[in-house]
């Protein structure tokens, strides 16, 4: 059976997996999280086909697309079987037309029990992403200077059945000029919207979500607007932890990683460290005094991140004594004290 979904139905079937029939470059500019890239044409097919349909017409362009796609009818229904053994699939492409309509029908031909397309493609796909960032959101923001392990405890708030957005797990990146070491490279702007906007999607009706504080670009990406604004303009729960104690943090969640990354790091942020002490935490990197490197980095992201503190209205920060780094202490200490309040 073929079915025509909007998207909210679509969604909802996540035991679906889903099949993507458009081009390699299509999909590599912004896809479905879960999605499987299976291609009916290749980007020159696409292009070819596309030519002949606004320069000849329609009935040639489609004659040229059924050449191509014959060959590869075979391989689509075996990439689809492995993809969904159970026969059940959800199928798209750009505007949810022929490429996903064709493939959705060769699959049924083949015994696919359920194959659901979707209305609109990706491109209704995206039009719902984006209205996520326009809704007001129960914001409560879980601050602190660098090195106090605010994802950490983000992770522990989310096993206490907390709702929970993780920021910089979307951009692949802890938000400072260290925070693309260990890990995976960052995605584009569109992908990055794409997995935000699945992370908002189950939180909709929550009476609070909490989120980390960030800026409004974490590592090249930009957090949207307007879910900035709300981050800004939320209360934050800021855990108050000397240096002392978030600088041994620091040193091992980043001194592993070898120091030609770190000394790149440091050179990002050379302006705004000023040349003496960038020259000192080279010198230190150099004779691997990570201690002494955290120490110096912490001169300016202290400072930053309290210039930042300022610009939120007063009554709007809960701060939070701790003397530990230890996520589920701090989360404890969180919870506690927004049951005070």
């Amino acid at each position: 059976m073929i079915s025509a979904l909007d998207i909210e139905d679509w969604h909802r079937l996540q035991d679906f997996p889903i099949l993507d029939v458009r081009s390699p470059k299509e999909y590599e500019q912004g896809h479905m999280p879960p999605s499987h890239s299976v291609p009916l044409f290749t980007d020159e097919e696409r292009a070819v086909v596309g030519t002949l349909y606004k320069q000849i017409g329609r009935e040639q362009a489609m004659d040229k697309a059924l050449e191509l796609v014959g060959p590869k009818m075979s391989w689509i229904v075996h990439q689809s079987k492995s993809i969904a053994p159970d026969k059940k699939i959800r199928v798209h492409c750009w505007r949810g037309g022929m490429r996903s309509g064709s493939v959705a029908w060769l699959l049924n031909t083949m015994g696919f029990h359920r194959v659901c397309t979707l209305n609109g493609g990706y491109k209704t796909y995206r039009a719902w992403i984006r209205s996520f960032f326009e809704r007001p959101y129960p914001f409560l923001v879980v601050g602190g200077r660098t090195g106090s392990a605010k994802t950490e405890v983000l992770k522990i708030l989310s096993q206490s059945d907390e709702s929970v957005i993780d920021l910089e797990n979307c951009a692949h990146h802890k938000g400072s000029a260290f925070g693309w070491i260990g890990e995976p490279d960052q995605p584009n702007q569109e992908q990055f919207e794409n997995l935000l906007g699945e992370s908002l999607c189950p939180f909709v009706q929550s009476n609070r979500i909490w989120i980390e504080d960030e800026s409004e670009h974490i590592g090249k990406l930009r957090i949207p607007l307007n879910l900035f604004y709300q981050i800004r303009s939320s209360k934050v729960f800021f855990l108050d932890i000397e240096a002392s104690v978030r600088i041994p943090h620091l040193v091992k969640t980043y001194s592993t990683y070898g120091n030609e990354k770190l000394e790149q790091s440091i050179l990002k942020i050379q302006k705004r460290l000023g040349g003496l002490n960038t020259k000192n935490a080279l010198k230190a990197l150099a004779s691997n005094d990570y201690h002494q490197v955290a120490k110096l980095a912490l001169n300016y992201y202290d400072k930053s991140y309290e210039a930042g503190l300022q610009r939120r209205e007063p009554g709007s920060i809960v701060l939070i004594k701790s003397d530990t780094v230890d996520a589920a202490i701090n989360a404890e200490l969180i919870l506690k004290s927004i049951h005070q309040l």
